[in-house]
């Protein structure tokens, strides 16, 4: 049986492909987030623009493109979240 994902775990896997992915500092574009985080472009488009509006990722125009990298917020988001999904496996509980 396939397991979903939550939403926080898409969430964190956007912010993880935002800080860990990428060889330069332009930025990742929504065709690359779309393959990295497997869903939709309108999922997606809706979830940017969350992100950005709270601060966890920064809209950047790259050579005429819209691409988005993570902030020092999102990189404090990720962390805290990566640390209570840990802690949540260890008593079995899935976020």
């Amino acid at each position: 049986m396939a397991e979903y994902r939550t939403h926080m775990k898409i969430i964190g896997d956007i912010l993880s492909t935002t800080r860990d992915d990428l060889q330069d500092d332009d930025g990742a574009s929504v065709t690359y987030l779309i393959r990295k985080a497997n869903i939709s472009h309108v999922r997606i488009s809706r979830i940017l623009s969350t992100l950005v509006s709270q601060g966890l990722l920064e809209q950047v125009n790259s050579q005429g493109a819209c691409k988005y990298r993570i902030s020092s917020s999102g990189r404090e988001f990720l962390q805290a979240y990566q640390t209570f999904s840990r802690f949540a496996e260890d008593f079995g509980l899935t976020i």
